[in-house]
């Protein structure tokens, strides 16, 4: 039994208005919208009366209509005769929601265009699941990369100490074991401090100490604190700086820490004996530091994402290079505050890679000597009274033992009340305060020695773990001369004792 014509078109009207969970309109072959449904103005926010007439690519962001997306969404159906797509719309009050689309293109019998349908639905809900379960895995990835790289140093650090544990051990065999543990505590620091800067960077906490300089110099400390690896992978390292000054205006310590980044990077992912270039050249008014390798290369799927917080490309299960997947997140970052740029570029697994950094020049030339200062001659560096306040027993005992072998006269306390004590009684020039001590924490400690005599003209050096810049003003505010975090450099407390200014002794 046949329908009335006008009685299934009315039907199908009031099944297309009736539908809530998808926006379905027609579109003029224009790309005007011609009708609008229930679910297009609950989705959309548009009242029929508000959007017919005007062209469908008020939907889209503006990013989007600026590279003609829109236009080419009807191309590709015209000439397709469908088109799918899944990407950001724009509501009437402007919001986002991610959106599935669906075009077809709508031709009479003479294929004639007389328009399109467009059918939409909101994936929002989908969208923001899927971001929270993408959140949850590179957690606990991140979690399992935390614990396995540094668990890997632990074993070596007590496979060392259980060496010189032994009694009758060797000379070499001593020296074996310290350069061990030397070794991986300064890879324990480095993941620390990278973990601890990108931290700063993204919350904005970190400062730039911004001085002229050559790239010459950031070239040589990079490679520098990168050689031993390089070495160690029996790589070959060309490096091409030019002859004319290149003066920037950067912090030295991040942009050598950018390229040491870069250079480690290269020779982590290029097999033993490959080969690593670092070019420097003037590109107009930017200076570009190329790194190139012969390593493993970058596929094309992860180039975009390469300097994405903990992106790696595929892994071992031994994970023998190693690391976080935060060296290039942080170079990108630090080269940002330079003003500059980075960029990676890859022909694929296996074609190696290259990474280029670019940054401004200056226009006032760098010093010209840039050498390390050394120790001044006419420094004090006899010994010095120094206490040390720590409650962790191995953290005191070590310092206080280091500082004797040192010609230091040295002493240690576990808390606050013991170090008045011993301020008192010892009379220290110099005080090594941390600052997390149970009961009186150390800054109380800090006011407190400043107020006895003897503490007064005492150089109290904060050794701790808080490393804020709010820590650091907190230190200052208490009475502390210097803020160093831990683990600290013994080079760097050496110096620090070795260029104190201290009253005359009153031994």
């Amino acid at each position: 039994m046949s329908k009335d014509p006008q009685q299934s078109e009315d039907l199908f009207r009031l099944l297309v208005e009736g539908v809530k969970d998808y926006a379905i309109f027609m579109l003029d072959p224009q790309g005007r919208v011609a009708s609008w449904n229930r679910g297009a103005e609950l989705i959309k926010g548009y009242r029929a009366a508000e959007v017919l007439g005007r062209h469908f690519s008020v939907f889209y962001p503006a990013d989007a209509i600026a590279r003609g997306w829109p236009e080419h969404e009807l191309q590709m159906a015209k000439g397709e005769g469908r088109f799918e797509d899944e990407g950001w719309r724009v509501r009437k009050d402007g919001s986002l929601f991610w959106a599935n689309v669906i075009i077809t293109a709508l031709y009479d019998q003479d294929k004639r265009l007389h328009g399109f349908a467009k059918i939409t639905r909101d994936l929002t809900e989908r969208k923001r699941v899927e971001a929270l379960e993408e959140a949850d895995l590179r957690r606990n990835e991140l979690l399992a990369m935390l614990s396995h790289e540094l668990r890997n140093p632990l074993a070596p650090i007590k496979n060392a100490l259980a060496v010189m544990r032994l009694s009758g051990v060797s000379e070499p065999s001593l020296d074996w074991a310290r350069d061990v543990v030397e070794r991986q505590v300064s890879h324990l620091t480095r993941l620390v401090d990278d973990l601890l800067d990108v931290s700063r960077i993204a919350v904005g906490k970190i400062t730039l100490q911004r001085k002229p300089l050559e790239i010459a110099q950031v070239v040589a400390s990079a490679v520098e604190a990168s050689r031993p690896l390089i070495d160690a992978r029996a790589h070959n390292l060309t490096i091409q700086v030019p002859p004319e000054p290149l003066p920037i205006e950067g912090d030295i310590t991040r942009l050598s820490q950018t390229l040491t980044n870069l250079l480690n990077n290269a020779a982590k992912y290029t097999p033993p004996g490959g080969e690593i270039w670092l070019a420097v050249e003037r590109e107009g008014e930017m200076v570009a530091m190329h790194v190139r390798d012969t390593g493993v290369g970058i596929p094309a799927d992860l180039l975009p994402k390469v300097f994405d917080l903990f992106t790696q490309g595929e892994r071992a299960l031994d994970r023998s290079e190693g690391g976080l997947g935060i060296g290039l997140t942080l170079a990108q970052r630090l080269v940002k505050l330079h003003g500059g740029s980075i960029e990676a570029l890859s022909e694929g697994p296996g074609q190696g890679s290259e990474f280029v950094v670019r940054l401004p020049l200056a226009t006032v030339p760098a010093a010209a000597n840039s050498a390390r200062r050394g120790p001044a001659a006419d420094r004090r560096t006899g010994p010095r009274r120094v206490l040390v306040v720590d409650d962790n027993r191995d953290a005191a005992e070590s310092l206080e033992t280091l500082l004797g072998l040192w010609g230091h006269q040295a002493r240690s306390a576990k808390d606050g009340q013991e170090a008045l004590a011993l301020v008192a009684e010892f009379q220290p020039e110099i005080i090594l305060l941390d600052i997390g001590l149970p009961g009186m924490d150390g800054y109380e400690v800090a006011r407190q020695i400043r107020a006895l005599p003897a503490g007064r003209s005492a150089l109290i050096v904060a050794v701790t773990g808080y490393g804020r810049s709010s820590d650091r003003l907190q230190s200052q505010e208490a009475g502390f001369d210097h803020h160093l975090v831990k683990p600290v450099q013994p080079e760097v407390l050496q110096e620090l004792i070795a260029a104190a200014k201290l009253a005359p002794s009153g031994c």
